[in-house]
């Protein structure tokens, strides 16, 4: 895929989760709004100048798309905003009771939760594809490598939690390095040999960067080997035009003999531009083609080779190594709830330690992390999208209730200070409170796109 493309992808696949989170998180409002008695004067996807807008609904609701995709609001009928006719005040948001103010005002976050929790349940119907955690060497020096490690070990436990995939292992080693200062780990060598090893997190620094965190401890896939077969050839690249099929056996380049796939990248990856003669093993016989990788700028400002090709993996190793979560509708809703649950409580506990200095405030993305990810998963399939999506559903309904004014959860602060007081706080003291909040979103935001950036600079 060109540049040009994949730029054009992730853009799209940023518009779409954003797009539609906004959406549910403000449908949530509404919904509530209108099943109370509120009058909703106003949805609005976006904020700034409407770009659309139509009204419809028995109450003439505008319906608005506005100019900066990045948020939305629901106004409501609001005798602190605007005169409202005798005959509607009682459906005026500011005369609700509390129980009914704070329904709204809570909407919003927990329809960001249901999405994500229905988002998994479809996932876990449809089987979530994905590594099982097999561990490759440990670098030399990392914890991994001090607690005996070794490569072709299978996970099978972090502490009590049982683990099937990459990424549930990756789940529980961050939700526990969180709070535990020792991890223990329980699996299985490439003999099928019971083993159990622990990780001590004392000397760690704990505000490391997360990415830093896994770098420390030593844990990636494992790299297993796979042999130099073709197992499909992307149209119209080098490789095509090269003329490799699937099947192929790749033997030799520039008459080097290849004793494994990821050698064979490698290599390709060394040799941008430059033309490679690969002796290749096809039913017919030995042959030889030509091909020259294509050039590609990495983030980073190095340039590697591509040639369009991906492995051909044996089933009896896709089935060693890969797993499909895939669950009947009773576990799914389980599951879901869980893995919803899980997520959440992550989010709010990596928000506290990063609020008290126990975490690095590196952590925290602005929209340009967010879009590459979209782009990403997107390029990889649907299911890891959803997933994407799923994800930062939870982000988005747990940073909202965070008790910051101006954030859903401030409102919820404030009616939590008028049910102890059993009155409202003065229109003073909010006012003054919610330019701290600005001052606080404003920060957190320019903060997160600081990170950004250095991500782009420091790939």
């Amino acid at each position: 895929m060109s540049h040009l493309g994949s730029g054009l992808q992730t853009l799209l696949a940023f518009l779409v989760a954003l797009l539609l989170l906004i959406v549910v998180h403000e449908w949530g409002h509404y919904w509530v709004a209108r099943r109370l008695g509120v009058k909703v004067l106003r949805f609005s996807i976006g904020l700034g100048r409407p770009l659309w807008r139509w009204r419809r609904g028995a109450d003439q609701t505008e319906w608005v798309i506005a100019a900066f995709p990045l948020g939305g609001y629901v106004r409501m009928l609001d005798e602190r905003e605007a005169p409202v006719a005798s005959e509607e005040v009682a459906r005026a948001f500011n005369r609700q009771s509390l129980k009914t103010r704070a329904a709204i005002v809570a909407a919003g976050p927990l329809a960001n939760f249901l999405l994500a929790f229905l988002l998994y349940v479809v996932l876990y119907l449809a089987g979530i594809p994905g590594l099982r955690p097999y561990l490759d060497a440990p670098a030399p020096g990392t914890l991994a490598a001090q607690a005996g490690f070794a490569a072709g070990d299978l996970v099978e436990q972090v502490g009590s939690v049982p683990v099937l995939s990459w990424s549930e292992f990756q789940l529980q080693v961050l939700d526990q390095a969180l709070d535990q200062p020792i991890l223990s780990f329980q699996g299985r060598d490439g003999a099928q040999h019971l083993w159990i090893r622990q990780i001590a997190l004392t000397d760690l620094d704990s505000t490391l960067e997360e990415s830093t965190l896994w770098s420390r401890l030593g844990f990636t896939p494992w790299d297993y080997p796979l042999p130099a077969q073709v197992g499909q050839v992307l149209p119209q690249s080098p490789a095509s035009r090269g003329g490799l099929q699937v099947h192929d056996q790749i033997l030799a380049i520039n008459g080097q003999p290849l004793d494994s796939w990821q050698a064979l990248v490698t290599r390709v990856r060394a040799s941008p531009g430059q033309n490679l003669r690969l002796q290749i093993r096809r039913a017919q016989g030995v042959l030889t083609c030509d091909v020259v990788p294509l050039a590609e700028t990495q983030p980073d400002g190095s340039t590697i080779g591509k040639m369009g090709v991906a492995p051909e993996v044996p089933p009896a190793l896709a089935a060693q190594h890969w797993v499909t979560l895939r669950d009947t509708p009773g576990q799914a809703l389980r599951h879901a709830a869980q893995k919803t649950w899980e997520l959440t409580a992550l989010t709010f506990k990596t928000f506290g330690r990063m609020v008290i200095g126990a975490s690095s405030w590196k952590n925290v993305g602005g929209p340009i992390q967010i879009a590459d990810y979209a782009g990403q998963t997107a390029r990889k399939g649907l299911i890891p999208y959803l997933t994407f999506i799923a994800m930062i559903s939870i982000s988005l309904g747990a940073l909202n209730l965070l008790p910051v004014p101006l954030l859903d959860g401030g409102h919820l602060m404030y009616y939590a200070v008028e049910l102890i007081k059993g009155s409202p706080l003065s229109d003073q003291l909010m006012a003054f409170t919610q330019r701290i909040g600005l001052f606080l979103l404003v920060a957190l935001m320019g903060f997160a796109l600081y990170n950004d950036i250095q991500r782009l600079l420091t790939n």
